[in-house]
């Protein structure tokens, strides 16, 4: 696989006083920000039930997450980004099984693949970042974002971007330190935007993702058939 960045992350559902207390805890509001993602996949859902998941983003071009090797449990995910489109259709061509396709971009592509959009959303999201408190000022702060989507689910999540497998546990226990800070509970978990999209507007496909993760040892990065990309 192509390399890239390996994001990991814990959902959470934010409550009233999550802002002001990320302002008590000194995190700095970068941008407040609405946009639309888009996601791909085939009609079978091919990608999504190999734990693959190909979205464009408004403004921001597409993304492709592929599921990581994490071996630490918990209610986190762990998820290797593509952001380069060559690396995006030549890891889509091998998930998929097809022949690598020419020089052309993710959209030429969709065709051939047989992909197509199965959810559309607008989201509005408050982005904030935090060093914590004697943490090295060299490293790269912990981001939290707190999303509302246009069909009204609220969503928190605290990420680390890391360029190494070996320093994931290390991200994992400063995101399990700011979760507990924010006072989420230890094993809370939950569900990403685009999952409740589909529950929402698509339960066939919700149950088909159910299906797929009820039926055998669930994929790597993931915890439960709620914990997706959103």
């Amino acid at each position: 696989m192509a390399q890239g960045l390996i994001e990991v992350e814990r959902k959470f559902i934010p409550g009233p006083g999550t802002e002001e207390r990320l302002q008590e805890l000194g995190a700095v509001l970068e941008h407040r920000v609405t946009f639309r993602d888009s996601y791909y996949d085939t009609p079978e859902l091919s990608l999504m039930r190999a734990d693959h998941w190909l979205r464009q983003r408004e403004g921001s071009g597409w993304e492709f997450k592929c599921p990581g090797a994490t071996s630490v449990s918990g209610p986190h995910t762990e998820y290797m980004e593509l952001t380069a489109e060559p690396a995006i259709v030549a890891q889509l061509c091998e998930v998929l099984g097809a022949e690598v396709l020419g020089a052309g971009g993710v959209a030429a592509t969709l065709g051939p693949l047989g992909l197509q959009e199965v959810a559309s959303f607008v989201t509005k999201r408050s982005a904030w970042k935090l060093v914590l408190s004697g943490a090295d000022e060299e490293e790269p702060p912990l981001r939290v974002d707190l999303d509302t989507a246009d069909f009204g689910y609220a969503v928190g999540e605290v990420e680390a971007l890391v360029h190494k497998e070996a320093e994931v546990p290390t991200a994992l226990k400063k995101i399990h330190s700011l979760s507990s800070m924010l006072g989420v509970p230890a094993q809370e978990t939950a569900p990403a935007k685009l999952i409740v999209y589909l529950q929402h507007f698509r339960p066939q496909d919700y149950q088909r993702l159910l299906e797929v993760y009820g039926s055998r040892e669930k994929p790597q990065g993931t915890k439960d058939p709620d914990m997706r990309l959103g």
